[in-house]
């Protein structure tokens, strides 16, 4: 995909856009509506009526009056108090988009914060200063808090960053670029840190990826079908549209064009098996209704990309008027719901890797317990579904929904909050996850189906088999197939098993 530059103007970002995006700045028409709030807020600085976040406190504090020679003061205050992260540190990618929607959110021109401070989110991206941001502090509804706090530290010029490949001091990182530290004026800190960009930036990285493992699933679907000497019959298109969901019908589409034309398939046709296990036979059923979550989960955050989430908001009549954008739950349901949705990809896949290695003799033509013909001396491919059936166990962990908890935070003030933050990471572990286990089905369905030879499976089946042995042999004997699983995991996740497949038969749904 061809890398493009996009004028952010909080209305017109997408997952599509943001898969090529690599330099941004904000639009004309953004620049015009940022001016009007900013004037607003620079007015209300001078107020002797309280103003949310612009004179007066913060949270349990709101009721405090801040003089207008202290404002900037309070701003610079609200980052150093609110940047107590802890943890493991944010995969710098996401820290990325974290920049990428937050300058997004901003540009939409109702937090009344200057052009410059997004100004400065934008050199950020463009030049690749990552904030060393930490994983965990968050609750999710007052919008990200600890985790933006770091963010913002970085453009002030405190904490560390990773730039061109070392990790420095942020002031460093700047004077490098020739940037100096922002100094925050009123508002600014608050609009900064208040919004949903961390968790929202998971949100992005788990969809983007799950495009490509959806797809992937069906893949592993129609070559351990192939593999097994399965039914084609339960693909039929008329038992899927007697139960239309859109899910199933894609995926039986899917395996269906898969497997066509495939040797195998009819070599069997008249065989003694009556009905394949589910894992082979409910693929549809499965896959499809991870599908329709997922696509859930994506609709929740294509209406995210775009939203102003920080409070108070700023409206070109002059009301600043607080509400609640800030609060996660709309993105913690998905964030849980993508947990659950892409954990059964993986637990269906494991029990398809167990069928493999059950051994099947159909035609005349054996399929060798643990996929290899001298077992006793070797273990055969025993042990790589050990790590799929680990992983699937650690799934069934973190796909336990965190938005179901609440704990109440700023002496009550904020007593129901979303916790969607701790959605958003333990998601990245169930993706990460998910694409091993996959990549395990690949290896070990492409081993079985070398013992079938000379027969040819259909065409897109093909095609996964000849890219999956262009970075790992047929195994005769045991050997470390730590390494064959990583080599099958980079095709999984560097898209290679998602494009040999479309060159093949075109694009799967």
């Amino acid at each position: 995909m061809t890398a493009t530059h996009i004028a952010l103007d909080g209305e017109t970002l997408s997952l599509q856009r943001i898969k090529s995006v690599q330099t941004i700045s904000i639009s004309s028409s953004s620049r015009e509506k940022m001016l009007v709030s900013r004037r607003v807020v620079d007015q209300l600085t001078q107020s002797s009526k309280a103003h949310y976040g612009i004179n007066t406190g913060f949270g349990v504090l709101a009721r405090e009056k801040i003089a207008p020679k202290d404002l900037e003061k309070l701003q610079e205050n609200l980052i150093l108090s609110h940047a107590v992260g802890v943890g493991d540190l944010m995969p710098e990618r996401i820290v990325r988009l974290m920049v990428l929607l937050k300058a997004n959110a901003l540009a939409k021109g109702y937090s009344g914060i200057s052009l410059e401070a997004v100004e400065m989110l934008c050199e950020f991206f463009n030049r690749r200063i990552l904030p060393m941001i930490y994983t965990q502090g968050s609750v999710g509804a007052s919008g990200d808090l600890a985790p933006l706090a770091h963010l913002v530290l970085a453009m002030m010029g405190e904490g560390e960053v990773w730039f061109d490949g070392k990790r420095i001091s942020a002031a460093k990182a700047l004077k490098e670029c020739g940037l100096l530290p922002y100094k925050l004026k009123s508002k600014e800190g608050l609009a900064l840190i208040n919004g949903t960009q961390f968790m929202l930036a998971y949100a992005v990285d788990a969809l983007l990826r799950a495009e490509v493992i959806t797809k992937t699933a069906d893949v592993c679907a129609a070559i351990t079908l192939e593999s097994m000497r399965g039914s084609s019959a339960p693909f039929d298109p008329r038992i899927h549209a007697l139960r239309p969901h859109q899910g199933q019908r894609a995926v039986a589409k899917n395996i269906l064009r898969l497997i066509e034309g495939s040797e195998i398939m009819q070599s069997h046709k008249n065989c003694q098996k009556v009905q394949d296990p589910y894992s082979l036979r409910c693929a549809p059923q499965v896959h499809g209704a991870c599908r329709d979550a997922i696509d859930y989960a994506r609709r929740v955050v294509e209406v995210e990309l775009n939203s102003a989430t920080d409070n108070p908001l700023v409206f070109e009549n002059g009301d600043v008027i607080s509400g609640g954008n800030f609060h996660g739950e709309p993105l913690a349901l998905a964030l849980d719901m993508l947990a659950i949705a892409l954990s059964e990809l993986a637990s269906i896949s494991e029990r398809r890797i167990y069928l493999l290695l059950g051994g099947d003799s159909v035609g005349g033509i054996d399929l060798p317990k643990l996929l290899m013909r001298d077992t006793g001396l070797n273990s055969g491919f025993m042990l790589p579904q050990y790590t799929a059936a680990a992983l699937v166990s650690e799934n069934k962990i973190l796909a336990h929904p965190a938005s179901v908890d609440s704990i109440p935070t700023s002496l009550g003030q904020e007593d129901h909050v979303s916790m969607g933050s701790i959605s958003a990471t333990k998601l990245y572990k169930v993706v990460q996850n998910v694409e091993t286990v996959l990549a395990i089905e690949l290896m070990c369905a492409a081993q079985a189906l070398d013992f079938l030879r000379p027969m040819n499976s259909g065409k897109g089946v093909e095609a996964v088999h000849k890219e999956i042995r262009n970075v790992v042999s047929h195994a005769e004997s045991d050997r470390l197939f730590h390494n064959d699983i990583e080599a099958v995991l980079r095709l999984v996740q560097s898209e290679a098993i998602v494009r040999a497949v479309s060159k093949a038969v075109g694009e799967l749904e």
